[in-house]
């Protein structure tokens, strides 16, 4: 089973993002911070990082630099999730080695769930 790791401080969204996931197959484990978030991803190893950018306890641009220099994480698509502008998020992306970025809020469960497909599917 493909195992999406969300790391979000609010609880409604991951939920939301668990309940979009969960019938299509996909086990969708949870961090609602960045210290959860990195041990998760190197514990469960997780086929896919969706990436709040903006965590408590450390800002979601940091953990995807600590992501991405765990040789194990390598080939892990970092998806960020985020309600920042479409520009700011592109930016982050670039800056940040992540593999592209999903708007908040989820507006539609089959388009969330089409992208989420689409990014395990990139090499």
């Amino acid at each position: 089973m493909t195992t999406i790791l969300v790391i979000e401080d609010i609880f409604d969204n991951a939920e939301l993002v668990r309940k979009a996931l969960t019938p299509r197959n996909y086990k969708v484990i949870h961090a609602l911070d960045a210290e959860t978030g990195l041990q998760m991803a190197l514990n469960e190893a997780p086929d896919l990082i969706l990436l709040d950018l903006g965590l408590p306890d450390y800002d979601g641009q940091t953990l995807a630099g600590w992501l991405r220099a765990e040789v194990k994480l390598n080939d892990t698509p970092i998806i960020a999730f985020t309600a920042w502008p479409h520009e700011t998020a592109r930016k982050m992306v670039e800056s940040y080695g992540c593999n592209g970025y999903i708007s908040k809020p989820i507006v539609s469960i089959k388009a969330f769930a089409d992208q989420i497909a689409a990014y395990l599917k990139t090499p």
